[in-house]
């Protein structure tokens, strides 16, 4: 249900940026946009595993720094299918970790200093399991796609709003919409594009948690890290990283009572509650 419901939100985006840009700009500036977006998103995804591990000072590790934690990631990547991937700790006390990598074969698990010393070895193997559960699902490119789609709605938006100042398109009309409606447009679309994409990411958040249950065969032992993580991350604000990083995390480390609508993960209890059902 979670794959579903992610495939038909990046359904719904896709439509929105074509009424809106067909609306806003027309064939060409729906093409100037979209390029716009495809070149930024493009280089983020290319390179998103080196720029994030390096904004988190991340170490990696070898199986000689850490064995146990090795043999426990061999082990669940045979379970999940995917190469083994690269390690690394981040020297931060706020317990929290993430995924990242463009592919299964480049993939990279982090986990900060916090996490080590707060989990008992099932726990963290259960965090584990989830964030390896992120990269054998490929959410790296899915959250590329849905930033690349609600940027150029976003662009959208800013042309439709200059267009609107300076008297809109006199030669082109036909291509375009009503002032006003190129002003709602404006305002609306980039709003609801934000959305879509924060549901996408809370139903990848799902999914992975739903993969960690079944490489680890412990859902309870991430329900049990995911309790430790929501009260300490509270106490310890991770120092390093961006909020523009925050859907990464197993646990938004930056959240600050944010409505579940604007969340990039769905509520912790929520997620407890299905594991324990599981």
């Amino acid at each position: 249900m979670n794959s579903l419901k992610t495939y038909l939100l990046l359904a719904a985006l896709t439509s929105l940026l074509l009424l809106v840009g067909q609306a806003i700009g027309g064939p060409s500036g729906l093409l100037l946009a979209l390029t716009f977006a495809v070149v930024m998103n493009v280089g983020s995804y290319w390179f998103s595993d080196t720029i994030v591990l390096r904004m988190h000072g991340a170490r990696e590790i070898t199986s000689a720094d850490s064995p146990e934690i090795f043999a426990m990631v061999q082990r669940l990547v045979q379970k999940a299918n995917i190469p083994m991937p690269k390690l690394y700790v981040i020297p931060d006390d706020s317990p929290n970790a993430f995924a990242t990598g463009r592919s299964p074969a480049k993939g990279a698990v982090a986990v900060t200093e916090g996490l080590l010393k707060l989990l008992s070895r099932d726990e963290l193997e259960g965090v584990i399991a989830h964030e390896l559960g992120h990269i054998a699902h490929r959410d790296t490119l899915i959250m590329t796609v849905s930033a690349t789609i609600a940027g150029t709605l976003s662009a959208l938006g800013n042309m439709a709003m200059w267009s609107a100042m300076f008297g809109g398109r006199s030669h082109d009309e036909e291509e375009g919409s009503h002032p006003i409606a190129m002003i709602v447009s404006a305002i609306v679309a980039p709003f609801a594009a934000m959305l879509i994409q924060m549901a996408i990411s809370r139903s990848r958040e799902f999914l992975a948690d739903e993969a960690a249950a079944n490489y680890s065969g412990k859902p309870w032992a991430l329900a049990a890290a995911l309790r430790k993580i929501e009260t300490w991350s509270h106490r310890i604000p991770m120092e390093s990283g961006s909020p523009a990083t925050a859907h990464m995390y197993i646990s938004n480390p930056f959240s600050g009572g944010m409505a579940s609508l604007f969340s990039t993960h769905p509520p912790t209890a929520d997620r407890i509650a299905r594991l324990e059902q599981m």
